[in-house]
């Protein structure tokens, strides 16, 4: 790591000990001012070169820092609150989303009021370029440990790799670099003059373009109006939820009904004949008058064998054991 990056947490621990020496402890916006005005801009040109895109790369260090203030006692007590909110910009630019429709892009106009960064130099174009050609994970690498100046332990964690996945992640985009562009002369050196040659001409890339962040009292503004807008959401949501419940329930029928049942095939019967001395014979004996299929008379084709069961005489009463 670098003197310039070893002083950056030791500045932000002085701006935040005066404030607590002034009894600003209930003022947490003084905080979080002093953290955006000392790294806003450096992370938006870090992002710029991550990116190739200077509108993506504002954005996305605007966002991380409205989720800064959002979660403030959290990022707050962090031991490197400054990563916290590099590594919440570098996720949402490089969210996959972003690269599968490259033709919706919107076009990279500079705003009103944002001056237009000047034409780079040949060699500047050639090296963004060179680090733009990198596979995503090689790019992070390379930019945190040689442009950013992290040690090999931090840039691991801040990529959520190993220690010897980075180490093989930032030889790779060395190697490469060293192939694209042999006037940078990385062939032949030690690593560490590598990475001292990488610094500088990285840390010249990232000035050469100027970075205007937002005020910090707009940060939080919008930070404040996206909570509101996400608390309003999630209450319409709950109270759509809840409509479309009672409609479902006042739709459906009271009680349960069950189907209706076919009606049972029900067998025919014919009274009973008259006895030989004339009178009715008892209306609870009946005679069947339907042979059921399964009833078959002796020697029938296909069925050789005796009946299965006895015909019944006229008159005789149906009893449970002859069916």
């Amino acid at each position: 790591m670098s003197e310039r990056d070893r002083r950056q947490p030791e500045k932000f621990s002085d701006v935040t000990s005066e404030s607590r020496g002034q009894n600003r402890l209930d003022c947490p916006s003084v905080d979080f001012d002093a953290l955006h005005g000392a790294h806003a801009g450096p992370l938006i040109q870090q992002a710029t070169l991550l990116t190739g895109r200077a509108r993506l790369a504002r954005r996305a260090v605007e966002r991380a820092f409205q989720s800064a203030w959002q979660r403030w006692p959290e990022v707050r007590a962090d031991p490197d609150p400054v990563g916290w909110v590099r590594a919440a910009a570098y996720e949402y630019a490089l969210a996959p989303w972003r690269r599968l429709f490259p033709g919706l892009r919107p076009a990279e106009r500079p705003r009103p009021g944002t001056p237009a960064p000047p034409p780079a130099a040949p060699r500047d174009h050639a090296l963004l370029t060179a680090v733009l050609a990198l596979p995503v994970p090689y790019r992070r690498t390379l930019l945190l440990h040689d442009g950013v100046g992290l040690g090999l332990h931090e840039t691991a964690a801040e990529v959520e790799a190993s220690t010897p996945a980075a180490t093989g992640r930032l030889t790779h985009a060395r190697e490469c670099l060293a192939e694209q562009l042999p006037e940078l002369g990385l062939k032949g050196l030690p690593p560490d003059r590598q990475g001292a040659v990488l610094h500088a001409r990285l840390g010249a890339l990232a000035a050469s373009r100027p970075a205007v962040p937002p005020p910090a009292h707009d940060v939080r503004a919008g930070a404040e109006r996206r909570a509101r807008l996400t608390t309003r959401a999630g209450f319409g949501a709950t109270g759509l939820l809840a409509v479309v419940a009672l409609a479902v329930s006042l739709g459906t029928p009271d009680g349960y009904r069950p189907p209706p049942r076919r009606p049972a095939m029900a067998a025919s019967y014919a009274p009973a004949a008259p006895s030989a001395a004339g009178r009715p014979a008892d209306p609870s004996v009946v005679r069947h008058t339907h042979r059921p299929s399964h009833h078959r008379e002796a020697g029938r084709p296909g069925r050789p064998g005796k009946s299965r069961h006895r015909s019944l005489p006229p008159g005789a009463r149906l009893r449970p054991d002859v069916r």
